[in-house]
């Protein structure tokens, strides 16, 4: 079982910064595939940024150039630097993490930690 745990939200005015922290529990974090995922009341769920245990990141086309995701594999914890917030960013921000054990992949996922941008 792998424990995930956010933090980091809060309310920021639109053109603000955060940087929401994601620490994972396990021995080979670094082979994890780490992702950061948000949704709204009644809204699906979405990816946000995903960042592979070779270090390939994939970005949701409305964050580009705006949202960073980044890993330290000693610290077991991914970091998502968001700038230049928009209200549209407001959402609850989850954490998952994707084992790979023995060609299956399990999904583990936090608490979520709210994210909320206005003036």
């Amino acid at each position: 079982q792998v424990q995930v745990v956010e933090s980091g939200g809060g309310l920021v005015q639109p053109g603000g910064s955060l940087r929401l922290s994601c620490a994972a529990s396990g021995s080979t974090f670094s082979n994890y595939a780490m992702s950061w995922y948000r949704q709204n009341p009644g809204k699906k769920r979405e990816l946000v940024a995903r960042i592979t245990g070779t270090g390939g990141l994939d970005y949701e086309d409305s964050v580009k150039g705006r949202f960073t995701i980044s890993r330290d594999n000693a610290k077991n914890t991914v970091y998502l630097q968001m700038d230049s917030l928009k209200p549209e960013d407001t959402a609850v921000y989850y954490c998952n993490a994707r084992v790979g054990i023995l060609s299956k992949y399990y999904d583990y996922w936090g608490q979520g930690t709210q994210v909320t941008v206005s003036s």
